[in-house]
């Protein structure tokens, strides 16, 4: 079975990370031009050693990357989040739950809810799209120009949204199917907003992962001024940079006025978008209709339970029904995984064990069978590219359970 899309970007030589981006060039060029016509990984019978790598990108930075690849939707209208709950995995209620800040600046409120991440689905429970929900500040819960009161009265969206940019359309289509009398308005915004992600391991806190350590130093005296850190990380539109709702280690992200750089960005930091790709692929994370196959994918294969897209406790939505039962019948044989290609040879022993979905240079991600994954870690290569071997990683932030049962079973193999 061929990928539906394979992801590939040449890193300009001018960017500090090029070299280590793309790796051996002799590597990249061999899976670049073999991912054209195969792309099914199986078992080799001889042990291969564990990938050298490069520091990973996660302790690296900080960086921040305008994420081209994403697009941006409005909604208005009074009916917005009853119209939404009805279609997305996970619980819009979660955007009530607000982080409490001592007192409102002129551009953020005293207290601000975060985004939520979340997937459309067909009937089948097959995915669709994702989607990261944005509660955007209303007037009257900050403070005036002048500090001297509620804000004036603007007129602002009743969400946001952050949309994979190639399905935005098909998305629109979609939602207005199911719109029907529902007072509620979609618009495209994506000539007027933009998604930033900010990523790199200076950003993820020692002491706890909801900090930002770029603002913990405003203060005077060592103190923390908790408003003016949010104040620091706010616009005068009062967009702002949020935690990622999938992993602490994504770092921030955040819808910004595309006419202008979001606030904490240095012209230094700000890199391509493949940076932040490559982050993701050494996390296993699959973001949008090009890495998690439209009308084919199973969610909890593509570990969106274990990335906060899945609410099992909220009422009903579409294509709930198959991921209710897979989640309580509690087996998953096959999960995306990051794999690392290394030139290596072996013999190969004929067995398919998954598919290659996305690449980036040496990194990629496979949708692979657990057992025979985990077992053959680091003897599997390519179908009709036997010389480059596949290392196979289970990704830091996976909960214990995950594969458990199939671990064992490798370990007593």
């Amino acid at each position: 079975m061929l990928p539906r899309r394979l992801v590939w970007a040449s890193i300009s030589p001018q960017q500090r990370l090029t070299e280590w981006l793309t790796g051996e060039a002799k590597l990249n060029s061999a899976i670049r031009s073999h991912f054209h016509s195969a792309a099914t990984f199986r078992n080799c019978s001889e042990k291969s050693q564990s990938a050298a790598g490069s520091t990973s990108l996660s302790e690296r930075g900080p960086f921040v990357s305008r994420l081209n690849s994403r697009g941006v939707l409005r909604f208005d209208g009074p009916d917005t989040v009853k119209f939404l709950q009805g279609l997305i995995t996970n619980d819009l209620r979660l955007l009530e739950e607000q982080t409490r800040q001592p007192v409102p600046t002129p551009n953020q409120p005293a207290a601000q809810s975060g985004p939520v991440y979340a997937a459309f689905l067909n009937s089948q429970g097959r995915f669709l799209y994702d989607i990261f929900i944005y509660r955007p500040v209303r007037a009257e819960e900050k403070l005036n120009a002048t500090g001297s009161g509620p804000g004036d009265d603007s007129h602002q969206p009743a969400l946001l949204a952050d949309v994979d940019r190639d399905s935005l359309h098909e998305l629109l289509d979609h939602l207005n199917k199911y719109r029907l009398r529902a007072k509620v308005e979609i618009q495209d915004a994506s000539k007027d907003m933009a998604a930033w992600q900010r990523f790199g391991g200076a950003l993820v806190h020692e002491s706890g992962v909801n900090k930002d350590a770029e603002t913990e130093g405003i203060g005077w005296g060592g103190g923390n001024d908790l408003s003016g850190c949010a104040a620091a990380q706010g616009c005068i539109q009062s967009c702002k940079w949020f935690r990622d709702p999938r992993l602490a280690s994504l770092g921030f992200r955040g819808i910004f006025p595309s006419d202008s750089l979001p606030p904490l960005v240095e012209a230094d930091k700000e890199v391509d978008e493949q940076y932040y790709l490559l982050l993701r692929l050494e996390e296993g994370v699959p973001e949008g209709s090009a890495e998690i196959p439209k009308g084919e994918a199973i969610p909890l294969e593509y570990n969106l339970a274990g990335l906060n897209a899945i609410s099992f406790e909220k009422g009903c939505y579409v294509g709930q029904e198959l991921v209710a039962r897979t989640h309580h019948r509690g087996v998953i044989r096959k999960r995306i995984l990051p794999v690392h290609f290394t030139l290596d040879s072996g013999e190969d022993s004929g067995k398919a064990v998954g598919t290659v979905t996305t690449v980036l240079g040496s990194r990629g991600l496979a949708l692979l069978r657990l057992e025979a994954a985990l077992k053959n870690s680091n003897r599997l290569n390519l179908k009709g590219l036997e010389n480059v071997r596949v290392e196979v990683i289970r990704p830091r932030w996976w909960p214990r359970e995950w594969g458990q049962e199939e671990e064992q079973q490798a370990a007593m193999a």
